[in-house]
């Protein structure tokens, strides 16, 4: 069939659908109440914006990942919610895009290969699957991921020739739908809202935002606060010219200084919230983060954050962690009595471990799949199909994953998978550094904040299964600003041949 075929049929089912979407909106108008009526109008214009300007889906797509759930409609094994909608529209939008100019092009983007590499081994282990529903769903979330970053990459010809600046939404976005979420779980904290197992010390409340868990909402903001601080860091460096700048140019200023107090105040208000929310592996995670992103960017960074290592090793070495809160002190380091490993069958547990051994039952669990299955798995997603074959004492509820998402990908996709996310994750972070050292300015901290995030993941991801309440398709827009920052890198280096 020739592409000119294609296109006419392309054209063809867009007509019927348009059709159809009209069809179904009448009936829908005549037979409503007018309160649901005048929702359903609105919803409409809204979704007819989106298709016209797909890329203003990009900054809704930022604040649906942490408030998307609190509406879902349950349809078989998932639940629609707003981030699922807006990526149909902007799939839909994106292909209607291209035929109606007549060229179908999939951006030549540098992780389009491990991404459908990855892509190719979690379906392969759809062979091994007991539920393809649940198979289905992880699938889903990738190829979300892919479209995501394919769609910000087509933007670079038109939208972004020689800056990140078409994407500055995107960023404010990001961070405003950072620190809106990071206020929730403040409030829930101090308030002590919330259910009773996340209770502080008798008077707090961990915080877990719309998560309903408080990993996730750490990890959430974990993607987020590497980007605020490389910002920030960015900020203080060009503050001095914005200040000489406002002498003959205010409102100018004031644009280009936006972007970095907005991020000045995210950071602060989203460290705020990863402390109360109380996640050990997100500290970790974070911390990880933050080193990179610090000596990374200068050698005159990496040289202080050595010094400021080996002071603090000293500190801590010679007393000085008897100074710092008890209750912080033992939440860091109650687990080092299970690294050489112990029985989970024959520990007591207490609240004090109950956490540690439930990780490790989930770990063991995960490592008795991959034993029994370590090609292909026992097929992606299907982890808590399976559990209840390999479930060990006590530990019975599977809890949807492993607590470790290298151990959980090793179960369910196999040695085949388990390469293929390594593959996917080197070659991000490789890619990442690479727009670092070519980067400059703007260009360089989005960089710098995308190098951050994949390393606070990676780190995180030890502890627990970061993909869940649509994480990836904040991956999808780090990513995506990853490409921005690489094509400004390009356009830097143009000029200056």
């Amino acid at each position: 069939m020739s592409a000119r075929w294609v296109q006419r049929l392309c054209r063809a089912l867009l007509g019927l659908a348009g059709l159809a979407l009209v069809a179904a909106l009448g009936l829908a108008l005549a037979w409503l109440p007018w309160k649901w009526a005048a929702v359903l109008i609105v919803g409409c214009a809204a979704a007819l914006v989106l298709l016209v300007r797909p890329e203003l889906t990009l900054v809704l797509l930022a604040f649906a990942v942490p408030f998307g759930s609190i509406r879902e409609l349950p349809l078989g094994p998932v639940n629609v919610g707003a981030a699922e909608l807006l990526m149909g529209i902007l799939l839909a939008a994106w292909l209607a895009r291209m035929v109606a100019a007549r060229r179908i092009v999939i951006p030549r983007a540098p992780l389009l290969v491990p991404l459908l590499v990855f892509l190719g081994a979690i379906s392969f282990s759809t062979l091994a699957s007991v539920s393809l529903e649940l198979s289905a769903k992880e699938i889903v979330k990738w190829v979300e991921v892919l479209i995501i970053y394919l769609f910000m990459a087509s933007l670079i010809p038109t939208e972004v020739p020689q800056s990140t600046g078409g994407l500055d939404w995107t960023v404010l976005a990001l961070l405003a739908a950072g620190s809106a979420e990071a206020l929730v779980g403040v409030y829930q904290f101090l308030l002590r809202v919330g259910p009773e197992g996340f209770v502080l010390f008798g008077r707090f409340m961990r915080a877990y935002g719309h998560f309903a868990q408080p990993n996730p909402f750490a990890g959430y903001l974990g993607l987020g606060i590497p980007l605020a601080y490389a910002l920030t860091l960015e900020g203080l460096q060009v503050w001095p010219q914005l200040a000489a700048q406002a002498r003959s140019g205010l409102r100018q200023a004031l644009v280009q200084a936006l972007p970095y107090a907005a991020a000045l105040a995210a950071l602060g208000i989203m460290s705020t919230a990863m402390l109360m929310s109380w996640s050990r592996g997100a500290w970790v995670g974070l911390a990880a983060a933050l080193v990179m992103v610090t000596v990374v960017r200068s050698r005159r960074a990496l040289a202080m954050a050595v010094a400021l290592g080996l002071v603090l090793s000293y500190v801590l070495l010679i007393g000085g962690a008897k100074y710092l809160p008890p209750a912080l002190v033992q939440r860091v380091s109650d687990f080092l009595p299970y690294v050489g490993g112990v029985d989970v069958r024959a520990v007591q547990v207490t609240d004090a471990n109950f956490a540690v051994v439930e990780r490790m039952a989930h770990w063991l669990a995960a490592v008795g799949m991959f034993s029994d299955h370590p090609w292909l798995g026992v097929g992606i997603g299907n982890y808590p199909e399976a559990y209840s074959r390999y479930a060990i004492g006590r530990w019975r509820d599977p809890l949807g994953h492993a607590h470790n998402y290298y151990l959980n990908i090793a179960a369910e996709a196999g040695v085949v998978g388990l390469l293929a996310y390594l593959l996917l994750f080197g070659a991000c972070l490789y890619y990442a550094w690479r727009v670092v050292q070519r980067a400059r300015g703007c260009g360089r901290a989005l960089a710098l904040g995308a190098l951050g995030a994949l390393v606070h993941l990676s780190v995180h991801s030890l502890f627990d299964n970061l993909w869940v309440h649509s994480m990836n398709v904040q991956l999808g827009l780090v990513l995506g600003l990853l490409a921005m920052a690489d094509a400004s890198a390009g356009a830097c280096d143009a000029h200056r041949d």
